[in-house]
């Protein structure tokens, strides 16, 4: 073969080498990504060509798939009382894609999860209609439907999460705002990107999901961690005497720290710890924090959670006590303020903690997956994350949360039922309205419900609002639909 002849070969030899290469990059490599791709209008309407599968809790149909009479979009996404269950359930556009369960069970829903593979085969071979999986999450519909309907019929910003303190399984994790992805599941791309962009340029984000999502300074709901890097110091007990003062001069800077309307926490000049906490004293529990020091401060909030990455399934913003540059920063960070943020269900697994004698469980949302007969394709184990406290810790926080629920006021109160609470008043700017936090179990002495409600900005009440008048009704009406519909 003469010189050109090989070079020519050679070319062509290269240029199949590298169209092979391309075609394995392409159909190998880059498969997925592009099977998935937004712009897939393949894909796309082999989405809307089968019935996606049912998001159901407890019998209540969350989202179905209805027909439509479309030729291309042969099926539309329907979701029931779609604002109070978005949270959970998420949406289905074919704009914007998934959110929630509809994307963390994307391929259970789709039908493409390797655990139906029989089920397609099956349809494969008998010549019926495929159809996706279902999933039955946790969430105990009448809890959620009484979070959403506290919050949004006052028309306050907030979040309510409710958790079984025994196995971490969701009960209700409502916001307000909240979003009706039945506006993003319509058939039109217009009406679609309409309703896309009104709720991205609303004001006060509805399509956050602030039970996992949105970091708040918990205010005295702290208290119950400093409370227990207290008792696990060995230091203090139940009877402590720690100071009654309605004011202290923070360490080394020319700052007063108040009890909250400047009140005295008992008779001075000391108060027991257990009064301290059902007073919500500011100058006992900043005094507290100095005293256990930022490291114990700090390890005791981790063993609660603080600074675990979570997915319950949607992925949970960490919590943290934030940077503490000096002993006055962390007296601030004892009572809950200054840098410390937490997310609704951060606050909600430590109240489940001390519910469960000190066990931290993880959250999860999702009870079961199941095929298209509802037979189970897979269940959700409970998980324990670690232990916070021991179990005799956790009874004497109990105790003392019996105790500040006498003084977090009476409106939603439970007749015949004993409630342990911690209510919350949270600073977050000069000029701004106090958040109000209520985080709390019930019943006390045989836990089935652990609860965190904060309500934004003083809700309907203004500057004058306390964790008792604005939050404590929410989770207390939360608790009532949970215990009557048997817990």
């Amino acid at each position: 073969m003469n010189k050109p002849l090989r070079r020519v070969a050679v070319a062509m030899m290269a240029m199949i080498v590298l169209l092979l290469a391309n075609a394995t990059y392409v159909q190998v490599i880059r498969a997925d990504a592009l099977r998935n791709h937004s712009g897939n209008s393949r894909t796309l309407y082999q989405q809307y060509s089968t019935p996606r599968g049912q998001i159901i809790a407890d019998g209540k149909l969350l989202a179905s798939s209805e027909p439509t009479g479309n030729e291309r979009f042969k099926y539309k996404r329907e979701y029931a009382d779609g604002p109070a269950f978005a949270p959970a359930t998420g949406y289905f556009s074919f704009v914007y894609g998934t959110g929630g369960v509809e994307n963390a069970e994307n391929e259970v829903l789709s039908g493409t999860s390797d655990s139906l593979a029989l089920n397609r085969l099956q349809s494969m071979l008998t010549g019926q209609e495929k159809q996706g999986g279902n999933v039955e999450l946790t969430l105990n519909p009448a809890m959620q439907q009484a979070a959403y309907d506290q919050l949004a019929g006052s028309g306050v910003r907030g979040s309510v999460v409710a958790l079984n303190p025994q196995d971490g399984s969701i009960l209700a994790m409502a916001n307000s705002p909240s979003y009706d992805p039945n506006r993003l599941a319509v058939l039109s791309s217009d009406e679609q990107q309409q309703a896309w962009n009104e709720l991205r340029e609303a004001p006060d984000d509805p399509l956050v999901n602030r039970a996992t999502s949105t970091l708040y300074p918990p205010g005295s709901t702290f208290k119950l961690i400093t409370a227990a890097a207290a008792l696990e110091s060995g230091e203090y007990d139940y009877d402590s005497e720690v100071t009654a003062k309605s004011s202290i001069k923070l360490p080394k800077v020319d700052t007063q720290l108040p009890n909250y309307g400047g009140s005295t926490c008992g008779t001075l000049p000391t108060a027991p710890l257990w009064e301290a906490m059902a007073r919500s004293c500011n100058t006992a529990f900043a005094e507290i924090a100095g005293d256990v020091g930022e490291k114990k401060l700090r390890e005791t909030a981790r063993s609660f959670g603080f600074g675990q990455e979570l997915d319950v399934p949607m992925r949970v913003t960490p919590s943290s006590v934030g940077d503490i540059e000096n002993q006055a920063q962390l007296y601030q960070s004892g009572i809950g303020q200054f840098n410390v943020r937490m997310t609704p269900m951060q606050n909600a697994m430590v109240a489940a903690a001390i519910a469960n004698d000190g066990e931290v469980m993880k959250p999860h949302l999702v009870d079961k997956t199941l095929a298209p007969d509802m037979s189970v394709l897979d269940s959700t184990d409970s998980e324990e994350l670690g232990r916070a406290v021991s179990p005799e810790i956790a009874h004497t926080i109990r105790d003392m949360m019996v105790k500040a629920e006498q003084y977090a006021g009476d409106e939603g109160k439970i007749s015949g039922v004993q409630i342990a609470s911690k209510t919350g008043t949270a600073e977050h700017g000069e000029g701004k309205n106090p958040h109000g936090w209520y985080v709390a179990f019930a019943p006390a002495e045989d836990p089935q419900i652990a609860v965190a409600a904060v309500v934004e900005d003083g809700g309907n009440v203004g500057a004058s609002a306390t964790g008792s008048k604005i939050a404590a009704p929410v989770a207390r009406a939360v608790i009532r639909a949970g215990l009557q519909g048997g817990g």
